[in-house]
């Protein structure tokens, strides 16, 4: 059986989570994967490990992954294959279940393990029980946690690289505008070893700035709670939770986080978690491996000084 993956990318570059759906689907059989819009991208996912075929759509439509154009191209490709996959990133959960309408089958979302080629676990009310789904659809159309999967490396591959028709696209009422993109040295926070995370107990947009040193100190990627973000204290693409980025990294430090179950969804699969809070009796001190009830704004210039001199 043959697995299509569609990949997000970014300026040519393959994007983690969506080497990680490749090594999810590599599970399932042969991997091929499809590339929309950038043809450097098709060069970049030629040399995945595990990736067998590349094909490649060109179209100004489909450069900016709008998810109208790219779920027709997506439809319109599936002839040989019995699974599509992609990572669940916000391009995957906004194409793969618009694919499914078109194909009149059921998505299966946030796959966590992979049984078999009909069986798959998926976590639900949010992450605190796993649901195994067997699925007899002819095309299963799968979003897989990215946390879940070992990346595939991103070199080593030779796959040959095949131009595909777009079919006649109409993307409705859906338009490119503009993308504004945030720069920074740090890792990405989906693929990050450590993350450095606060909450609205940091209490101001300013006070937030302070992970800033603790994250530089330690080469760590800034999350945040969803409380924190509606506050306006962070940006959305720092939002760790069920509504945000799904993270399992080596060390999690919580930082004025109480841990909402939406946000304890999308962080309690880290290896290490560090809670630093005022009051013991927050839900997350429940999920922590190392907990200290203290006064954030005592602990964190001290824990940036220390680590100065390490």
């Amino acid at each position: 059986m043959t697995t299509l993956v569609l990949l997000d990318h970014d300026r040519g570059e393959i994007k983690q989570a969506s080497r990680s759906a490749v090594a999810g689907a590599l599970t399932l059989g042969e991997v091929h994967a499809l590339v929309a819009g950038v043809a450097v991208a098709a060069t970049a996912a030629s040399r995945l490990a595990g990736v067998s075929k590349v094909l490649l759509a060109e179209s100004d439509l489909l450069t900016h992954a709008l998810a109208e154009p790219l779920a027709a191209l997506i439809a319109a490709q599936v002839e040989g294959y019995s699974h599509i996959c992609a990572a669940t990133t916000t391009i995957g959960k906004n194409v793969i279940p618009r694919v499914a309408g078109l194909l009149g089958v059921q998505p299966i979302s946030d796959v966590v393990a992979i049984v078999d080629q009909q069986t798959f676990i998926r976590p639900i009310y949010a992450g605190n029980a796993l649901a195994t789904l067997r699925s007899d659809d002819k095309i299963k159309l799968l979003t897989i946690r990215a946390a879940s999967f070992d990346p595939v490396a991103a070199s080593g591959g030779a796959a040959p690289i095949v131009a595909v028709a777009s079919p006649a696209i109409d993307a409705g009422m859906a338009r490119f505008v503009s993308a504004e993109r945030s720069v920074s040295t740090r890792p990405e926070l989906a693929s990050a070893r450590i993350v450095v995370s606060g909450g609205r107990g940091l209490r101001s947009a300013a006070n937030f700035a302070l992970l800033e040193k603790l994250a530089d100190r330690l080469g760590a990627a800034i999350g945040a709670s969803r409380a924190a973000v509606d506050a306006g204290f962070a940006a959305n693409d720092q939002q760790v939770g069920q509504t945000g980025q799904i993270v399992a990294s080596d060390l999690y430090i919580a930082i004025g986080i109480s841990g909402a179950i939406q946000h304890l969804a999308g962080m309690k699969d880290s290896k290490v978690i560090v809670v630093i809070n005022n009051d013991p009796d927050v839900p997350i001190f429940q999920v922590a491996d190392y907990g200290l009830v203290a006064d954030l704004f005592v602990v964190l210039p001290d824990l940036v000084a220390v680590l100065g001199h390490a």
